[in-house]
């Protein structure tokens, strides 16, 4: 992409406004606090000290809107407290301008590291040390420096309270994610009704697992409805793409196909009526007819084999999902030719609807070991504790996913800072790259005769970013934003002249409105800001004509700087891309042959953890994607893989992925029988994946000789046929991801053609010296 068009993109996407669900109640709260500072510090301490305080309580209350599932107290006093660290600390330095430069360059420095332990943390710390730089220069003397730092103490506990005995919503966030798992569930079945093999994003499964993250505490508290729906949509998503896949048994046209797309759409509709439920904390209103479709008695004439046991599991899951949500237990009625007796019971891999079947598994996890709902961590070897649920249904006893406390976060933040403390790091870039950009933008801005020079820093500070793309919408979304907020701040300035009280009340609806649209994007959050800054300092007795035309001027040249400093020493993820995919493929392919692995010897107690290399491999995946969406914004060519070469490697791994789910959705339970040809196969590709991701770091052509050589090997007469054709499958996801990879241009024959490509990727000797 050429800078001209990155820049236009990145424009473009900074002054865009998204439609979100504003959350007005949160808002109120925000500047209810904000409110209650200022008018405590004007009554105690005058207009100087209240204008400080107010900073520290409005940081405070921007730190508590950061993503959390639930809104943390300890952030909003750890906001406000470093806020009032940093501020008496400047003002110490204040006067001897080296040594506050030098404190500032620290300061910065330590704020750019803080993005390696998460975004809501490197946002306050950038966030604190912005703010501290217009704070510094409202105390006049050392005991006023220390007062004003007690009130921004003040105004973090003030916000904290009001957080504890004021909750919004107080499940919100854990409904709605789990609520947006089954939508899209949902939305997936509706798909494959049309697209058999359609994609499916599991990154609302991601956001639903993070949720269930709770304390002790919290757990004891949680609703009921929102413990184990979501185990239950991670087990139906195979399920759904199982019956789907015409691979698996059913043709893709006729009666069996669409019976297939009857039991979707019924799928899908109990899924939106379940996700409707618990969004809104409501008994689900089950369809009739969606639940009629699962009970209609010639399904086991039409489906047999693999799908008939995908239909057995999915009527057994969507009915649990249902009764989690609070709905009310169906009583179920057997199909033709299905088993008899409690609803929980389905056919093991080895039945194909007319045998006696066995009880069903738990969870559809590795060697049919009990997974809670719940748990995400790795499986304890043997038979988990059960305890009876619906109709005597057996099902594992409940755990939780811990929440840690923010104390434990404190070394787990300080050793991500500590492991990307390293040259080449793109975090260490950012945090050298803005505080060398602060300390330019103090020294340009105190050496112009415009004053209030620390406009400068406080706008690089605050629009610098890791990565291309949102530094710079930033930037734009900044400018564009303090033009428009200062424009209107300054007519209402002018037209009402108001005094000290009616600018603190303007200061505050500026930041409640700045609370309300906070989400749908940086202009209008910008724009706030601007007003209210501009509010605030009128309060402090400063005029309208000391902080407007400067303002201005310094913001657009602290935006040009940081835009300067990354296009001179950036931190590109172009180049990157290529290990990237590597980590995906050593991911995936530990996952892959996890559920092969399952198949080898299913009464085996050490296998495999299917689960836990799933969420190795989902995490990997995001990383990839993340990478991607960031390498397309910038302003650089590839180097070593191009944006064909990515897409079509992207394909092959999201399909290596999706065929191994296909197989996991019918993973065996103790005392199936054993297919040990699956051992050799899984062995060979765990060793091969992690030898192809070393040959994409390094820039060769990745080759799959072990993993051809033991499906050559795998005799067929006693083994389970699906397991065979699902490892050809998987040989041939691996074929094309070499395909992809290798773009090396052919020579030429001498009738000016290139030769066709032989079958399987090149010698990784050829590509290595393109």
């Amino acid at each position: 992409m050429s800078w001209r068009r990155a820049l236009k993109d990145t424009a473009r996407s900074g002054i865009a406004v998204e439609k979100k669900r504003l959350e007005p109640l949160i808002a109120v709260r925000g500047a209810a606090g904000l409110a209650i500072v200022i008018a405590l510090s004007l009554w105690l301490f005058g207009p100087a000290a209240a204008a400080s305080s107010a900073f520290g309580a409005f940081q405070a209350a921007i730190a508590t809107f950061q993503r959390s599932w639930r809104p943390r107290p300890e952030l909003a006093i750890a906001s406000g407290t470093s806020l009032a660290v940093s501020t008496f600390l400047g003002y110490l330095t204040i006067s001897k301008e080296p040594l506050f430069l030098a404190l500032l360059v620290v300061w910065t420095f330590a704020a750019g590291m803080s993005w390696a332990a998460g975004p809501t943390i490197g946002l306050i710390a950038s966030s604190n040390v912005a703010i501290m730089l217009v704070t510094v220069t409202l105390p006049t003397s050392v005991a006023q420096a220390a007062g004003h730092a007690a009130m921004m103490i003040v105004g973090g506990l003030v916000q904290a309270a009001l957080i504890v005995l004021f909750p919004v919503r107080r499940w919100g966030a854990h409904r709605d994610a789990l609520a947006d798992a089954l939508a899209a569930e949902a939305d997936y079945a509706r798909r494959l009704r049309h697209d058999p093999v359609a994609s499916f994003d599991p990154q609302p499964l991601m956001e639903a697992r993070n949720a269930a993250a709770v304390t002790p505490r919290q757990a004891r508290r949680r609703p009921a409805e929102l413990h184990g729906a979501r185990g239950i949509a991670e087990r139906i998503r195979p399920v759904l793409a199982s019956l789907a896949d015409p691979a698996m048994g059913v043709p893709a046209e006729g009666h069996a196909r669409d019976r297939v797309r009857e039991l979707l759409a019924s799928a899908a509709a109990l899924l939106d009526a379940a996700a409707h439920a618990i969004r809104h904390g409501e008994p689900v209103a089950a369809p009739p007819a969606a639940l009629a479709t699962f009970r209609t008695p010639d399904t086991g004439s039409i489906l047999t084999g693999a799908p008939y046991r995908a239909m057995t599991r999915l009527n057994t899951l969507l009915q649990d999902v249902v009764e989690t949500a609070g709905g009310t237990p169906q009583e179920d009625t057997p199909h033709e030719g299905a088993p008899s007796g409690a609803r929980g019971t389905a056919h093991s891999a080895e039945n194909d609807g007319r045998s006696t079947p066995r009880p069903a598994p738990t969870d559809p996890g590795a060697r049919g070991t009990a997974h809670s709902a719940e748990n995400d961590g790795p499986s304890t070897p043997g038979r988990a504790p059960t305890h009876l649920g619906a109709r005597g249904t057996a099902r594992p006893a409940p755990t939780t996913r811990t929440r840690p406390t923010f104390l434990a976060l404190i070394p787990k933040a300080l050793k991500a800072m500590r492991g990307e403390l390293q040259r080449g790091s793109p975090i260490t870039r950012h945090a050298t790259r803005v505080s060398a950009v602060a300390a330019t933008g103090y020294i340009l801005g105190t050496w112009l005769p415009l004053g209030h020079g620390y406009w400068a820093p406080l706008t690089s500070v605050m629009v610098m970013r890791p990565d291309f793309s949102q530094t710079y919408s930033r930037a734009v979304a900044r400018l564009a934003g303090t033009v428009i907020g200062v424009a209107v701040a300054t007519g209402v300035v002018q037209a009402a002249t108001p005094g000290t009280l009616q600018s603190g009340t303007l200061a505050v609806a500026s930041a409640a409105l700045m609370y309300l649209l906070m989400r749908t994007g940086q202009f209008a959050t910008q724009a706030c800001i601007a007003a209210y800054v501009v509010f605030l300092l009128g309060m402090g007795g400063e005029e309208w004509t000391q902080t407007v035309p400067e303002r201005v001027l310094l913001t657009l040249m602290g935006g040009l700087l940081a835009m300067l400093a990354y296009a001179v020493y950036p931190a590109w993820e172009t180049p990157r891309l290529r290990t990237r995919l590597a980590d995906w493929l050593a991911a995936q392919g530990p996952y892959v042959a996890a559920v092969f692995g399952s198949y080898a010897d299913p009464s085996v107690r050490d296998a495999p953890d299917v689960r836990g290399a799933l969420l190795t491999a989902r995490t990997a995946r995001a990383a990839w994607h993340a990478a991607v969406a960031r390498a397309t914004a910038e302003p650089v060519r590839h180097r070593g893989l191009s944006r064909t070469a990515a897409d079509d490697a992207e394909d092959a791994l999201a399909q290596l992925g999706r065929v191994a789910m296909l197989l996991e959705a019918h993973l065996p339970e103790r005392g199936a029988t054993p297919v040990p040809p699956a051992a050799r196969f899984a062995d060979a590709l765990r060793e091969s994946t992690h030898k192809g991701a070393k040959a994409i770091r390094e820039r060769r052509v990745p080759t799959w000789d072990a993993v051809r050589e033991a499906l050559d090997a795998w005799e067929t007469e006693d083994t389970d046929k699906v397991v065979r054709n699902t490892a050809t499958l998987v040989l041939d996801t691996l074929t094309e991801l070499s395909e992809a990879l290798d773009t090396a241009v052919p020579p030429m024959t001498l009738d000016g053609t290139a030769p066709e490509k032989p079958d399987g990727p090149r010698d990784p000797k050829d590509s290595a010296t393109r």
